[in-house]
């Protein structure tokens, strides 16, 4: 997981080339012994990790999976043309729905940000809220590469994906911070293991190795024991205002439905997109 204390784009359908490109790539002439290609092509013996299938096992594992398995998925009908004036009505519809579907853990969502040069960086967390006033919240440590990243570019994407009904959210906007007093609040009304790991802190910080961690951790745990109101200075609580917003409800013919609301001055816009 990448954020602490719980951290963790489109749904795809089957890939890979076809049968006869392997066929081909196959009778291609082997690079004679000694040749430059014939080093490249020889695997170190740290290539491969134990239980690693191959390329060409990886792509077999590829072609055999399904997309929205009709024993695990139902895909909902979804008319755009009775959605909510707003966004955040229909989310906490598809969350509570989601939820009530089995979706395992709905609250996780990635979260993508960019570095100072622009290259994009992309993590699974945890879901803190969602309401009109404050839009999404989030929470990491300030000095994590995700809050390093929110201070140079305070812009960023949220995915939700919920397989179970076919459904994905889109979310992109501005990042800001609460208070820090919020970001406390906020802490603690989570469980003790929740503030031990705000208090370990180091977050995306070069590690020696476990027993690092270990000495870190039991101290953590013992203070968050101790002191079920103790600070983490560095902890953050980052608010995504909302400007655009989409719904994506998938369909077992592949006529994909795709909501997006867009933040004007007034309020919102709604425009159905291509799937």
């Amino acid at each position: 997981m990448s954020s602490a204390p719980h951290d963790r784009e489109e749904p795809g359908a089957r890939g890979g080339r076809a049968a006869s490109d392997e066929s081909a790539a196959s009778h291609r002439a082997a690079p004679s012994p000694g040749s430059a290609a014939s080093h490249r092509a020889t695997p170190s013996r740290d290539a491969a990790a134990p239980g690693d299938p191959g390329d060409a096992g990886l792509r077999d594992i590829l072609r055999s999976l399904r997309v929205w398995d009709p024993r695990h998925t139902s895909l909902p009908a979804f008319d755009p043309e009775s959605a909510p004036d707003r966004p955040l009505p229909l989310f906490r519809a598809w969350f509570a729905e989601a939820a009530d579907a089995g979706q395992p853990e709905p609250h996780l969502v990635s979260l993508a940000t960019c570095d100072a040069e622009g290259r994009p960086d992309a993590r699974v967390l945890v879901l803190h809220g969602a309401d009109e006033t404050e839009g999404f919240s989030f929470a990491s440590h300030s000095g994590s590469r995700k809050g390093r990243q929110l201070a140079d570019r305070p812009y960023a994407s949220l995915v939700f994906y919920w397989p179970v009904l076919g459904r994905q959210v889109r979310v992109r906007g501005p990042v800001t911070t609460a208070p820090h007093s919020r970001a406390v609040a906020d802490l603690h009304a989570h469980s003790a293991g929740a503030l031990a790991a705000a208090l370990t802190g180091h977050q995306s910080e070069p590690l020696s190795g476990t027993g690092e961690l270990d000495r870190a951790s039991d101290a953590a745990w013992e203070r968050a024991r101790r002191e079920p109101e103790a600070d983490a200075p560095s902890w953050t609580l980052y608010l995504l205002d909302p400007h655009e917003v989409e719904f994506f409800q998938g369909d077992h013919r592949r006529r994909h439905v795709r909501l997006r609301y867009g933040r004007v001055a007034d309020g919102w816009v709604r425009e159905s997109l291509w799937p």
